[in-house]
């Protein structure tokens, strides 16, 4: 039987072979049954106007991820550099495809170039299927069918809403070989050897981190998640980022586990799918303030801005808990949860810097930076987002590392002029007989920094 004109894949954030309907919906086998009825290039378009805010880290990160992918299927991923709009209609063009498939974008910038490439393609059908989330944005909504502000509401609808099963592997896909493909003035790339790069980057790598995370951690995720001295947390956040797991696999997994820290891993699921619901409902929420809080006159600027900023990322503010966190950032392109948000009420309610320029470093610098879940959790720590709390969310940046790194072993990890200081005193190096060496000074007290926050805060 003659095989059916081929269609492309056109790869963004699903870097994987399964539960991925974009990939089914390209061979064609969830119409017809048939295993690969459609021949299928597989293309990674390299876009300026999305790579260009990405930093080293999340850059070289995707670049492994890409190689690994173009390893599971045999070399046959095709990696261009350029406008979307303009390279994938000639793809099609060359090819003869059928049709573009893709997961669904609902991000400002991606639902907006989705709409330039259909147009694009003339003839040729832009066929959505599945999306990044269990469930996509703008599903869940009030019984007026208006969209919920508020998470805790948000997180029993999308509960009770529920989401499909995953897509089934695909039973056999013809690749079509990118070095059959005419691409005339197009710029084909290299990709980095598989083998090297970011280890933990990839699919199988996803995988296996996932496996052995439900199967030894997730029972104590609840408690063990706020501990950045231990090994608590999935570090998974990249891989959900760039699609390598999809959270339906994670859901599947976890409806079978009825501890407690299966129940806080799933609703932290649920928050990044509130988060991308509000910024489809809002795009300006990725750089603008959904709720003003404060006056302007309480943010620094010029000279004072870019010295405080500095510091900030350096890990050169003074205090222990918060440098530890920068520095991780800097070295690894990743960060402990709980310590983003202390760095974060750190930067804003002590520094009085604007959630925005904090927002910009972490989204330069992290591997897992997503645009949502980064200027959301930002916006809720500075108290301008969709929850009601901005007075009492002041972190203290001692008392938290007092609680959640109570020896001091993360912070001796990562600021390596304090690791002679044993104990909890590592938290508070100005209170021992001696600075020391080669570790700064308290930039501000946080006792009075905090003051002029509430004060700030209170006018409104």
């Amino acid at each position: 039987m003659p095989r059916s004109a081929p269609n492309i894949w056109w790869v963004r954030r699903d870097l994987r072979l399964h539960d991925n309907p974009a990939l089914l919906a390209a061979t064609g086998e969830h119409l017809t049954g048939e295993a690969g009825k459609h021949p299928v290039l597989a293309v990674f378009v390299i876009d300026d106007a999305l790579m260009g805010p990405a930093g080293k880290p999340r850059h070289d990160y995707l670049m492994t991820s890409l190689a690994r992918l173009d390893a599971a299927i045999g070399g046959s991923l095709l990696l261009v550099h350029g406008t979307p709009e303009n390279v994938l209609p000639q793809l099609a063009t060359t090819i003869g495809a059928a049709g573009v498939h893709i997961a669904t974008d609902y991000g400002p910038y991606g639902s907006q170039r989705d709409e330039r490439v259909a147009e694009a393609l003339g003839d040729v059908e832009l066929v959505r299927s599945g999306s990044p989330y269990a469930v996509a944005p703008g599903r869940v909504t009030k019984d007026d069918g208006s969209p919920y502000k508020v998470y805790t509401p948000f997180g029993r609808a999308w509960e009770k809403h529920g989401w499909r099963d995953a897509a089934p592997f695909p039973a056999h896909v013809t690749w079509v070989d990118p070095d059959d493909v005419d691409l005339g003035r197009l710029v084909r790339r290299d990709l980095p050897d598989p083998a090297e790069g970011h280890p933990r980057a990839g699919e199988e790598a996803a995988r296996k981190r996932w496996e052995e995370f439900r199967t030894d951690a997730v029972a104590e995720y609840g408690t063990e998640r706020d501990r950045p001295d231990h090994e608590g947390t999935s570090q998974l956040s990249a891989a959900l980022k760039w699609g390598e797991l999809h959270p339906r696999t994670l859901l599947a997994d976890l409806a079978r586990k009825r501890t407690d820290g299966a129940a806080v891993f799933r609703s932290e699921l649920a928050w990044r799918e509130f988060y991308a619901d509000v910024l489809w409902q809002d795009p300006a929420s990725a750089r603008e303030s959904l709720r003003d809080v404060v006056a302007d006159d309480v943010w620094i600027g010029g000279d004072d801005e870019r010295h405080a900023l500095d510091a900030w990322a350096a890990g050169r503010t003074g205090y222990p808990f918060v440098d530890a966190g920068m520095r991780q950032l800097a070295e690894t392109g990743w960060m402990h949860n709980r310590v983003r948000m202390v760095v974060a009420s750190f930067l804003v309610k002590d520094l009085h810097v604007r959630w925005q320029a904090g927002a910009r470093h972490f989204m330069l610098h992290l591997v897992d930076g997503d645009l949502a879940s980064n200027s959301h959790n930002w916006q809720w720590v500075a108290g301008t987002g969709t929850d009601a709390a901005p007075f009492f969310r002041i972190f203290n940046p001692v008392t938290q590392g007092v609680k959640f790194d109570p020896q001091g072993d993360y912070v001796r990890r990562w600021v390596p002029e304090l690791r002679g200081v044993t104990g909890k005193a590592v938290h508070e190096p100005w209170k021992l007989d001696a600075q020391p060496a080669g570790y700064p000074e308290r930039m501000i007290d946080h006792k009075q920094e905090r003051e002029v926050t509430l004060e700030a805060y209170g006018r409104r």
